[in-house]
């Protein structure tokens, strides 16, 4: 269980905050709006109207003990550069904090944030993977050169084995998992056949699965 502070109540962080809730942490959430603070009071632990720029009551938070800081304020890039220099300053352990363009991106992690979001961009990336590439599934992204997908399996690979194959030497792809149907077998070794429906569980950069699996 972790402590969370979630310094703004709009879209993303009144989702944020109940998804936080119901996976069983402890949330504080914070905003300006009396009304977005009460719709989200029955389920997080904690809910305060305040300025989340303002030093002093961000002080009488405690920032230090919370293992989360998320800032999730979106109307005003200002204020949420400010909130995360707050925050990092008074001591906060780790400050993910939203970003809407690239260059809040850059800003933000120059001024406090350890990880940033960026939702719009990351929603895009998906979308265009999953639904223009046919022969890909779910989508997560490490960094900017690394991702996990799901894709279905090359016909040419279809009962061959994975020494047979090279995918890492030949693809400078990783196989982590097969799926079959409802199952998922995470024990891949040299040995591994694949068959005709099965979906592979691979991680690389985006432009080498992609040539991959075309």
């Amino acid at each position: 269980m972790k402590s969370v502070l979630l310094l703004g109540l709009g879209r993303l962080g009144t989702k944020l905050a109940r998804e936080l809730s119901e996976m069983g942490h402890e949330v504080m959430v914070v905003d300006r709006n009396e009304e977005r603070v009460n719709k989200v009071m029955p389920y997080v632990t904690n809910a305060q109207i305040g300025n989340a720029i303002d030093q002093e009551f961000l002080e009488n938070l405690g920032i230090g003990n919370f293992d989360v800081c998320f800032v999730t304020m979106h109307t005003n890039f200002q204020n949420s550069l400010e909130a995360t220099y707050q925050l990092k300053e008074l001591g906060a352990k780790l400050v993910v904090s939203r970003a809407e363009s690239d260059t809040h991106e850059k800003f933000l992690l120059k001024n406090g944030a350890d990880r940033v979001i960026y939702p719009e961009k990351q929603v895009a990336k998906w979308t265009a993977i999953s639904f223009i590439s046919e022969d890909i599934g779910n989508f997560m992204e490490l960094d900017e050169e690394h991702s996990i997908l799901e894709v279905e399996v090359k016909d040419e690979w279809v009962g061959k084995r994975m020494d047979e194959i090279h995918i890492r030497k030949k693809y400078d792809i990783n196989v982590l998992a097969v799926k079959k149907g409802d199952d998922m077998n995470m024990k891949i070794g040299p040995d591994t056949v694949f068959d005709e429906d099965d979906v592979l569980v691979v991680l690389g950069s985006i432009k080498k699965i992609k040539k991959c699996f075309k």
